[in-house]
Formats: C-alpha cells, structure tokens, sequence
C-alpha cells in the first residue's frame, strides 16, 4: 500500500498506480463513494481481470470514471436531460448510463449503453486524467466493501498496489438510466431520486 498523506507520497501513489494501470495491471484505488479496484478503460484484457478478482458476472457491465464531461462524450451521447444531470450532480457520485459512443471500446457497458461518472476525489480523477478508468467496488460480488485500504489488500492479496487515503465508510454511487424520456434508477445510492427527477426534467 502506498498513503497519500503527503504530496510525494501523493505523487508517488499516483505514479506507481499509473505504471500498474499501463501495465494492464488492475490497482485499489479511493474514490469519492468506496474503495474502488480500476483498470484502464481501454484495456480488454485489465477489465476482464477485474471481473475474475471480484468473481463478477460478465453480464453486470462496470462503470467508467471520468475527469470531465468531455471525456464521457468520448464515450456515450448525452441528451440534453442527460446533460443536465451531469452539469447538476458533477463531479459527484451519480452514474449516469447513457447511449454509447461508435468510438467507444466494444468491451465496454453493453452493446448500447456505457455508465460514466465524474468523481469527486483528487487522487482517483488525477488517475483517470490520462484516459478513462473502469472502475469497480473492491468487494466481492455481492459481498461488502472494505472501507479501508488495508481490508481491499487483505481481500485482494494479488493486486501490486492499493492507495491508502483513508476510511471510505460511503455507499456506492446511484445509478440512473437517463436513455429514456424519464430518468430511472437503477441503483440506489446518495444521490436521491427527486433530485434526479427534479434535474432531469428542469428545463
């Protein structure tokens, strides 16, 4: 585990997490909701590992972290209500799964849609400054997340680094459905859903 308690110590994780992620190697890393175990978006190969780490079905696609709302917009179409939900609850922690992009990866969301999200969290948006991260709960599927550093390196012995930046006790984000002409929850997290309404439709 690496602290970022310090500004080397922050430069150090970030660097040492960067190479990992170069190297097709998946890292812990803190997010602004939960620990989370990240890979880089454009890796096939580093995102099917997560799914092994996490004994994660292949069907339950995991969401892209971004640094802002141009780079969703590399990713997926946002429609104006979409839009509007990003420039409401970004950078926070609300998903928004919209319709894909034809550039982007076939490996990743479903074959129509992609979940992205801007956090708000120095460390992990200065991880996904180069390129956008695939980011999942470091849990096992269906199990808890560790809220410290070291329970993700004990529940994840194999991973060659974690970054210690404290507790995260949080949830996981909300997930909304923004494709349609209403917004549809998908996931409950700290985002309520009559601000996501209220938002999606404030014309």
């Amino acid at each position: 585990m690496i602290g970022v308690g310090t500004p080397e110590q922050r430069s150090e994780a970030i660097a040492g997490a960067l190479a990992a992620l170069r190297a097709g190697e998946p890292v812990g890393v803190p997010t602004d909701t939960v620990y989370g175990l990240a890979a880089g978006a454009a890796d096939a190969a580093a995102i099917q590992r997560l799914f092994t780490l996490k004994q994660r079905p292949v069907d339950r696609s995991i969401a892209v972290l971004v640094t802002d709302l141009a780079a969703a917009e590399t990713l997926v179409k946002l429609t104006p209500a979409a839009r509007r939900l990003a420039e409401r609850f970004w950078p926070g922690s609300l998903t928004i799964v919209a319709a894909r992009t034809p550039e982007a990866p076939p490996h990743l969301g479903t074959n129509t849609t992609i979940g992205v999200r801007q956090p708000d969290d120095d460390v992990i948006r200065a991880l996904a400054g180069p390129a956008p991260l695939a980011v999942t709960s470091a849990n096992l599927h269906g199990g808890p997340t560790p809220s410290t550093a070291s329970g993700v390196a004990e529940l994840f012995p194999t991973l060659s680094l974690v970054i210690d930046a404290g507790p995260r006790p949080g949830s996981s984000s909300t997930v909304v459905d923004a494709t349609g002409n209403a917004p549809v929850v998908l996931r409950k997290g700290p985002v309520p859903a009559r601000q996501i309404t209220e938002a999606f439709h404030d014309i």
